[in-house]
């Protein structure tokens, strides 16, 4: 993978974007362009009505939203975005369902439990065109996933976890939720890879996005397994809480952090050493993709649908950031956010 091509084409995409709106407000109004109904037919007088809903309100999707203005500047139109502010399935059920009565053309999601939601997500996609980011939810009726392949990603991470325990290991895994699906596709593809080489996964804890528990999962396991080489984190909190338990207990050098996206306290983790590796998604992608496809499903109805790849999926890929190229990384990722 050319990391120095990938992060130089992300810095001069974002030098384009330093008129950036604040990516601040995360609840807008309408949109102001012509749309379609969930008809199929083609552009009708309404006004089209879109929206992103993400699955909690981390850092990490300040880099979609930057995607999102991205988008709204070039199409001159207005993406809704929905963050929900305690991050339950019911929480997020309650958005999708308020979004769909109130007339939404196009709604993009992150799906925070895909097999328990299915039933809501289909009501919702018999009215609107329905899509998913992030987190996909296979089962149900979306349209089409935009984001990481997270078994594929897992593989990723797996194999840079095999580089740093040739002799094989044990290592354990946190994360808000094992059910959701990105979450569920990490662990399987890290699994697949490392199973093949001696390093046992010997346990794993669920924080339920709550950052205090996420770091005392991390110590409490470190704590009880002296043996234990590394530590996986498989959402973008769980790197700065990986890192944090793990520099507070010493054992730098010791339990390696081996976790995923661009945290600003997994990089500088990365940076000092503490962290051994972080596997970083596309979210700009998510959000600058997410909003077309929803504004051209929103307006263009059938033609729009031919679109669809057959897989329904669109992977944005990965990157893997290690203390060697994280200070390119970080410095094309401070004018992305701009």
């Amino acid at each position: 993978m050319n990391h120095q091509k990938d992060f130089w084409g992300l810095a001069c995409a974002a030098f384009a974007m330093l008129s950036m709106a604040s990516i601040a407000g995360c609840d807008q109004g309408g949109g102001d362009e012509v749309s379609s109904k969930g008809n199929g037919k083609e552009a009708t007088t309404d006004v089209v009505k879109i929206a992103f809903v993400t699955n909690g309100s981390s850092d990490f999707w300040k880099i979609a939203f930057a995607g999102v203005h991205k988008y709204e500047r070039e199409a001159k139109i207005q993406v809704d975005i929905k963050v929900p502010q305690i991050s339950t399935p019911t929480e997020q059920n309650q958005i999708l369902e308020s979004l769909a009565s109130q007339g939404y053309d196009a709604i993009g999601v992150s799906v925070l439990a895909p097999d328990d939601q299915v039933t809501v997500l289909n009501k919702v996609a018999e009215k609107v065109k329905l899509i998913t980011f992030d987190s996909d939810a296979p089962k149900s009726n979306r349209l089409l996933y935009i984001g990481t392949n997270n078994y594929e990603a897992g593989k990723v991470l797996g194999n840079e976890i095999v580089k740093r325990l040739p002799n094989g290991g044990k290592m354990a895994a946190f994360v808000g939720m094992f059910a959701v699906d990105n979450a569920a596709q990490r662990l399987k593809g890290i699994q697949d890879v490392v199973a093949q080489h001696n390093i046992e996964l010997v346990d794993k804890r669920e924080d339920n996005t709550d950052l205090a528990k996420a770091r005392a999962n991390v110590e409490d396991i470190i704590n009880a397994r002296p043996d234990l080489n590394v530590a996986i984190g498989l959402w973008s909190y769980n790197g700065p809480a990986i890192a944090a338990a793990v520099e507070a207990l010493g054992k730098k050098g010791k339990v390696l952090p081996a976790v995923f996206d661009e945290e600003d306290a997994t990089l500088a983790g990365v940076e000092n050493g503490t962290v051994a590796c972080t596997v970083v998604q596309k979210p700009f992608q998510f959000g600058y993709l997410g909003s077309k496809w929803l504004h051209d499903l929103a307006t263009k109805g059938d033609a729009a649908i031919a679109a669809i790849p057959p897989s329904k999926v669109i992977d944005t890929g990965v990157d893997v950031i290690t203390k060697e190229n994280v200070a390119q990384f970080k410095a094309a990722l401070a004018e992305m956010k701009k």
